[in-house]
C-alpha cells in the first residue's frame, strides 16, 4: 500500500485530445491524481465538474491535475463535452496504473461484491514523491481539501 513520501509510480496514459501524459515528465511541479470509477455517474460528474471550476487555482498554485478511470478515451472525451470539463481525464484501460496506486478494490454495494475503483486522490509533489493521499473520498468539499494541500507544499 504506498504511503506519503513513496515515490509516485510512473505511468504513460492516453488522454482525451489524443495525447499521452507521462508523469515522469511532469517533475518540477506538483501533480493531484484523481482516480473516479466512471465518467458520467453523480458523484464522479460532481467531483470531475469540482476540479474543472478550481482547474485554474490549482494551476496558480503549481500543480497539474488529471482525472483516472478506466473508461475508454472515447468515453472520456463525450464525458468532457457533456458536462464541459477543462480537467484532463486518462484512460487506464487495462487497469495497471489503478493497480499500482491501489485503487482497485473489491467493493461491496447491496449485497454484491464486485472490483471496481475505490475513489481516490494522490498530492505528488515537485519531486515525484507522494505527498499526501486520500482514500475513499466523499466528494462534497474534497476538491477545496485537496487545492489547500497543493498551497501548503
Amino acid at each position: 500500500m504506498l504511503a506519503p513520501k513513496d515515490p509516485a509510480p510512473l505511468f504513460t496514459l492516453p488522454r482525451d485530445g489524443g495525447e499521452s501524459v507521462a508523469l515522469d515528465t511532469l517533475r518540477g511541479k506538483a501533480v493531484v491524481l484523481f482516480f473516479y470509477p466512471r465518467d458520467d455517474t453523480p458523484g464522479c460528474t460532481k467531483e470531475s465538474i469540482g476540479f474543472s471550476e478550481h482547474l485554474q487555482a490549482f494551476a496558480d498554485a503549481g500543480a497539474a491535475v488529471y482525472g483516472i478511470s478506466k473508461d475508454t478515451v472515447a468515453k472520456h472525451e463525450k464525458f468532457i463535452t457533456k458536462h464541459e470539463l477543462t480537467t484532463p481525464l486518462l484512460s487506464d484501460a487495462d487497469g495497471t496504473t489503478c493497480e499500482d496506486y491501489g485503487v482497485w478494490k473489491e467493493k461491496n454495494m447491496y449485497g454484491k461484491t464486485y472490483w471496481g475503483i475505490e475513489r481516490s486522490t494522490f498530492l505528488i509533489d515537485a519531486d515525484g514523491q507522494i505527498a499526501q493521499i486520500w482514500r475513499k473520498v466523499k466528494v462534497n468539499g474534497h476538491v477545496e481539501e485537496v487545492l489547500e494541500a497543493v498551497k501548503a507544499l
